[in-house]
């Protein structure tokens, strides 16, 4: 079996594989929206929220347009520190949103003063937060923000990525006013790619009826009505809906405080582990993601010559994102990975330094 260190796609349970072999169903049949509504009923809960749950088929890049498309008419600020806050500033412009940047260097968090400040200077429809910087391992302190936005500017849009994080960090949606909150299905849901989820408040979906411009494909208020009757309007990916169904079972067995325990854990154990052998995570230590650890590449490691050694041993990390590529390297503790999963890479990363 391998292990897959690498922050999405991540290793899948036999079973929630298997489950994808069922035999099709048409989506316009009863049992598809039986299947449907448990989906939602069950998500969620990881979600923490009772706002009205989607089920995309498309990747979190997907959700991250629809949030652009169905929310902001005009002006929107990215919080950007790391690739993929970039990428949704590059979604709303190329969307021909009016987009500022909110910007700190790789590795930097977003403080609430930085974004109050921010907030006082212009008005804003919306602003877009990634909760955990998949390239920098950078969690930002969404539950701060969040009080920053509802105390500086009550009715602008919080709009969420956790794409990297949710259901491996407690996100509690409605407790953090939170209006879009969206995710993909092969991190920390241990799902193959493919799928993604969302959540909206209803405060959002009323701004998105005033918007002009939303498209077809990710018209939320159309995937809403549609929604209502337990489908969807497009062709569904029957095959995830399948896994989806079989994992949250899964995951809501396993208990969200054990497996958020879990993921703890884990990134502990790997930052801890380079610490100690003279390599530091990128992210301060009050910013550091739960989910996938980013580690200064200190010792100078050959990150290629590394990873060939350990696919002998079934096992893989992930290089350093974009500019960061050899000068960091990442390591997912995420989705099925186990604390003893942890131990069998940081003996590999222990043999290959006595090479």
């Amino acid at each position: 079996m391998s292990h897959m260190f690498v922050p999405g796609p991540v290793d899948v349970a036999p079973e929630v594989l298997a489950a994808q072999t069922r035999p099709m169903l048409p989506h316009r049949s009863k049992e598809f929206e039986e299947l449907f509504r448990r989906n939602e009923e069950r998500a969620k809960q990881v979600f923490f929220t009772k706002n009205r749950l989607f089920q995309g088929a498309c990747s979190g890049s997907g959700m991250q347009e629809a949030g652009i498309r169905n929310f902001v008419q005009e002006s929107v600020l990215s919080c950007v520190n790391g690739a993929f806050a970039q990428r949704w500033n590059d979604v709303a412009i190329s969307n021909g949103k009016q987009a500022d940047k909110l910007e700190v260097d790789f590795g930097e968090a977003i403080t609430p003063d930085m974004l109050r400040d921010a907030l006082k200077k212009k008005h804003y429809e919306a602003v877009t937060i990634i909760h955990n910087e998949t390239s920098t391992g950078v969690q930002n302190p969404v539950e701060e923000l969040c009080q920053v936005l509802h105390e500086t500017s009550p009715d602008t849009l919080i709009l969420v990525d956790a794409v990297s994080s949710l259901a491996g960090v407690k996100i509690d949606m409605d407790a953090l006013g939170i209006d879009f909150l969206l995710t993909s299905s092969q991190k920390c849901l241990a799902l193959p790619p493919g799928l993604a989820l969302a959540a909206a408040s209803d405060r959002a979906m009323k701004k998105a009826e005033s918007v002009t411009n939303r498209g077809w494909y990710f018209d939320l208020l159309l995937m809403d009505k549609h929604r209502i009757k337990d489908s969807t309007p497009m062709t569904p990916a029957m095959s995830l809906i399948y896994a989806l169904d079989v994992q949250l079972d899964r995951i809501l067995e396993e208990g969200l405080e054990n497996r958020f325990n879990r993921h703890t854990a884990m990134s502990n154990k790997v930052q801890d582990w380079c610490s100690a052998h003279g390599m530091q995570p990128l992210a301060k230590a009050d910013y550091r993601s739960h989910t996938v650890v980013t580690v200064k590449n200190e010792l100078k490691w050959d990150i290629s010559a590394l990873n060939k050694f350990l696919m002998t041993r079934g096992m893989r990390i992930a290089n350093g994102y974009g500019k960061l590529k050899d000068l960091t390297f990442r390591v997912a503790t995420m989705g099925e990975t186990s604390l003893s999963d942890v131990d069998m890479l940081l003996n590999g990363f222990g043999d290959f330094m006595k090479q």
